[in-house]
């Protein structure tokens, strides 16, 4: 990142290589729709090498590009709530876990992953942003933090409450 701060556009590529793949997949579970994400990851991209004088030296590369993307997404849901006439499920591409036959180990399996995904997509977006940084990035709190804007304690707090409701449509996949 100092390199790109120094307008050094080879170093940008070589950020948008490494980085590329995790924030499409933290956009993908955001925004629950892979085009959208695909193209907020470019925008992202595009804001890193707008706003490079703004990095810090020596802070997280991470925390910062996921701060960046979880904006972004944030506005793109913005805008659909502004157009109720599409719903999110229609602009989902993110396909259910496939249908063919399978051991009953294996389709229990993909059940359960069909439905954690639809409890996540349920969530309110700021309960979800949390829970997936969290769960599928392995961020911590003080990290989730800088990304999405709050404090740790807040952090903490919005991770109970998305666990809490991801309780009761998960509770037959949930040990007694």
């Amino acid at each position: 990142m100092l390199r790109v701060q120094q307008d050094d556009e080879v170093a940008l590529g070589a950020l948008m290589n490494r980085w590329e793949l995790p924030l499409k997949r933290l956009l993908a579970r955001v925004v629950q729709n892979a085009r959208d994400a695909e193209e907020i990851a470019q925008a992202a991209f595009v804001r890193v090498w707008e706003q490079r004088a703004k990095y810090r030296p020596g802070a997280e590369f991470r925390p910062w590009l996921f701060a960046i993307g979880i904006n972004l997404a944030r506005n793109r849901l913005r805008w659909w709530r502004r157009r109720p006439e599409v719903s999110l499920e229609a602009w989902s591409e993110m396909d259910p876990a496939p249908t063919h036959r399978g051991t009953s180990s294996e389709l229990e399996r993909r059940e359960l992953v069909e439905a954690v995904r639809r409890a996540v997509a349920d969530l309110p977006r700021a309960l979800r942003e949390v829970l997936v940084l969290q769960e599928y990035e392995e961020l911590s709190h003080v990290e989730i933090a800088t990304a999405v804007g709050c404090t740790p304690k807040a952090v903490e707090g919005r991770i109970h409450r998305a666990k809490e409701r991801l309780r009761q449509p998960l509770t037959r996949w949930l040990k007694t």
